[in-house]
């Protein structure tokens, strides 16, 4: 009866680190909003499109040949629905949609069988683009450059126009973090009233249609002028 006993309190203490000794510690990587690449369990400052790349991580596998699965889910009002399941050990994609995704990852035994899972949490923010009605490209450092104002979010189709007030194009730019010197064929343009064309569109669907003056001042502008 003793032995027993014995042989099942070992069994009892042996089984998990039997079963549950192989782990993963899944982690993505991504460049933040201010250009520095990231390591990490989650991402709270996502931007459309972000670019991410999922990695498993497992550690004490030894000779198995564990399965891998990456459940990707998005929140919506009455749950999460699953987007699809990518079965690799690590994993790349692009997210283009605004809102917060769980993606789940699973890693299984030969025979199908469960031997460990954890999830990274992923917030895209919602989009917001807007611009400035005036800068000095005078080369003093200061709104030197006509473009979107810093705080733009998750903006995934851009295209931009500088136009005179004889609707003549001078410049156009197809990346939200670029804009206008003031030039024209490599030439200042006059000081003066322009005109900027915004066609854009966000991760969450909004669609951005802006049409304002554009002043051109190359006298310092006071802070807040460009408001």
């Amino acid at each position: 009866m003793k032995k027993t006993k014995k042989w099942l309190v070992a069994a009892i203490f042996l089984m998990p680190v039997t079963v549950w000794a192989q782990k993963i510690a899944p982690t993505v990587s991504y460049t933040d909003t201010k250009g520095i690449a990231q390591e990490t369990k989650a991402i709270s400052d996502g931007q459309a499109p972000l670019d991410a790349m999922f990695k498993a991580n497992p550690t004490d596998i030894d000779n198995l040949s564990p399965a891998f699965e990456w459940h990707f889910l998005k929140k919506t009002d009455t749950g999460r629905d699953e987007l699809f399941v990518r079965y690799e050990e690590n994993t790349q994609y692009t997210f283009n949609e605004s809102g917060t995704y769980d993606i789940v990852l699973k890693m299984l035994d030969e025979k199908g069988e469960l031997l460990d899972t954890d999830s990274i949490n992923i917030f895209v923010a919602e989009s917001w683009l807007e611009f400035p009605n005036a800068f000095s490209p005078n080369d003093d450092g200061l709104n030197d450059i006509y473009k979107a104002k810093k705080e733009y979010k998750s903006i995934v189709e851009f295209h931009a126009i500088i136009i005179n007030r004889w609707g003549q194009k001078l410049y156009e730019w197809s990346d939200p973090a670029g804009g206008w010197d003031g030039t024209y064929n490599g030439k200042p343009v006059k000081d003066g009233v322009y005109f900027v064309i915004v066609k854009a569109r966000g991760g969450d669907g909004k669609e951005y249609n802006i049409r304002k003056d554009v002043n051109l001042l190359r006298k310092h502008l006071e802070r807040g002028a460009t408001e």
